[in-house]
């Protein structure tokens, strides 16, 4: 990819706010910069919204909410499969853009405009599905006469590693469902969310029922439009850490929300397992966008019998993985977002090897220009070990053991998470007993990656509330009304 057509992309994406259908300054005109995590240099500087532009944004949904409530279905429908269409017409740029905020190799960055623009394609359809019931009541007394309605308002902030499957996986049930949006997309990786706005705008979407508010100060910006009794409805995508916080100020209005937060996923290998299926797996559900994912697999408990040659065969995949920029030919692994992370991965890796745990591949940060790390296994992790308990978020594959069905289960549970899981059993009844027994709202039973429009994706526990997809996620955004008629 040359670096004409790089900036030739960055410099046709706009710098401004999206509020009431224009892009516009923010009220006192501050800025922040993007910057590429592979070579540390800025891309882009936009504008840096302030408290006030929210609250303005907020104003223009709602002044919009009635008009797009009462957008005939088929009418909303045809403007999120038209801003489909574009997003085929644009999936290089989009891919291309991904690549440089975010850092996520080229291949992968497509295959999340493969997977986000299914949304506006599936939500287009449900857009003319939403249905309601009639009938006489039990007393025969009277007609009941159920039907759904757009919740209203809504604010979404969206994270940094799926820019643009997070913000179509919010925005397109939203506006099937009638509701207008003020979304916060992510500081780091901004530009993405903004460019995809561009696509709606030539889709045909009225102004003020999409605004767009980045911001580098989220918490000031999001807490007043939260607070302000014209909103009704919140969904958010990050850590259970802040989701709490914002469930907290939500409570405060009583507002709907959708909390797609953190996860631990235990990926179970059990000893009548095909290994080939379950490396295949693995590496799927590890390394995909350079382990930064809430559905990653995050603890691989592997039965003991089995545990050193799935180790063997990972490993050997592992060390043949190119590192460097996504946009380079046969990268499959990218820089980590910041140097945060790489520091968190690093804590974490120091603190199993200490404990005891087996280096076979990688264990360190790449010196020199951008935020890489090596992707890394350990096996013969021990109980205890932070890298257990805590979301990794990087390239690190971790492996414990386990010898009774039991164990892995008690071992799989032992979290306050439960967003997904992993399972590679060829016993059906075995994979049976795992779907009842593993305490999460997903799973992937001899497969490692679970994601898809027409499913609903969602946790139990402290992986959040809600689901988004499927035919679940319209009703996110839609409230039930009764009616009862007297019998004449």
């Amino acid at each position: 990819m040359s670096t004409q057509t790089e900036q030739a992309l960055l410099d046709s994406i706009p710098t401004g706010l999206f509020i009431g259908g224009e892009w516009i300054d923010g009220e006192t005109g501050a800025t922040f910069d993007v910057t590429d995590p592979a070579t540390g240099a800025v891309i882009k500087t936009i504008a840096d919204a302030t408290p006030a532009d929210g609250i303005r944004a907020l104003d223009a949904a709602v002044a919009a909410q009635d008009a797009w409530a009462a957008t005939a279905p088929r009418t909303r429908s045809e403007i999120l499969r038209k801003a489909f269409d574009l997003v085929q017409e644009h999936k290089e740029d989009l891919a291309l853009l991904m690549t440089l905020e975010m850092g996520k190799p080229l291949a992968e960055a497509r295959g999340e405009v493969g997977y986000g623009g299914e949304f506006l394609r599936w939500f287009s359809e449900e857009a003319v599905r939403i249905s309601g019931r009639y009938g006489i009541n039990p007393e025969g007394t009277g007609h009941m006469v159920v039907s759904q309605r757009p919740v209203g308002p809504s604010f979404f902030v969206t994270p940094w590693n799926f820019p643009f499957a997070m913000a179509t996986r919010k925005i397109a049930p939203a506006l099937a469902a009638g509701c207008t949006v003020v979304i916060k997309p992510p500081a780091l990786t901004p530009l993405t969310t903004i460019f995809f706005t561009t696509l709606l705008e030539k889709a045909g979407l009225p102004a003020g029922v999409v605004n767009v508010v980045q911001t580098s100060k989220s918490s000031a910006l999001s807490a007043p439009i939260i607070a302000d009794p014209r909103l009704r409805k919140l969904s958010f995508t990050g850590s259970t850490e802040v989701g709490r916080k914002l469930i907290a100020q939500a409570a405060e209005g009583v507002l709907r929300v959708s909390m797609e937060l953190g996860g631990n996923a235990p990926f179970v290998v059990f000893d009548d397992a095909d290994l080939d299926k379950a490396v295949d797996g693995a590496l799927a559900a590890k390394f995909r966008n350079i382990g930064q994912a809430c559905t990653a697999a995050n603890r691989f408990i592997v039965h003991k019998d089995v545990a050193g040659e799935f180790a063997k065969r990972v490993t050997e995949r592992v060390e043949a993985m190119k590192i460097g920029r996504g946009t380079e030919e046969g990268v499959t692994i990218g820089p980590l977002i910041d140097t945060d992370a790489v520091a968190k991965a690093e804590e974490l890796v120091g603190d199993a090897v200490e404990r005891g745990a087996t280096l076979l591949a990688g264990g360190k940060a790449l010196e020199g220009t951008g935020t890489f790390y090596e992707p890394t296994v350990l096996t013969d992790v021990v109980a205890g070990s932070a890298i257990l308990r805590e979301e990794i978020f990087g390239p690190v594959l971790a492996i414990a053991t386990f010898e009774t069905e039991e164990e892995a289960v008690r071992l799989a549970n032992d979290t306050e998470y439960g967003l997904v899981s992993y399972v590679f059993t060829e016993n059906l009844q075995r994979g049976q007993r795992m779907i009842a027994g593993l305490e999460t709202g997903m799973m992937g039973l001899n497969v490692g990656v679970v994601s898809n429009a027409a499913a609903p994706f969602g946790g139990v526990k402290q992986s959040g509330v809600g689901r988004e997809g499927g035919f679940e996620g319209i009703h996110e955004y839609l409230s039930t009304k009764y009616t009862l008629i007297p019998v004449s």
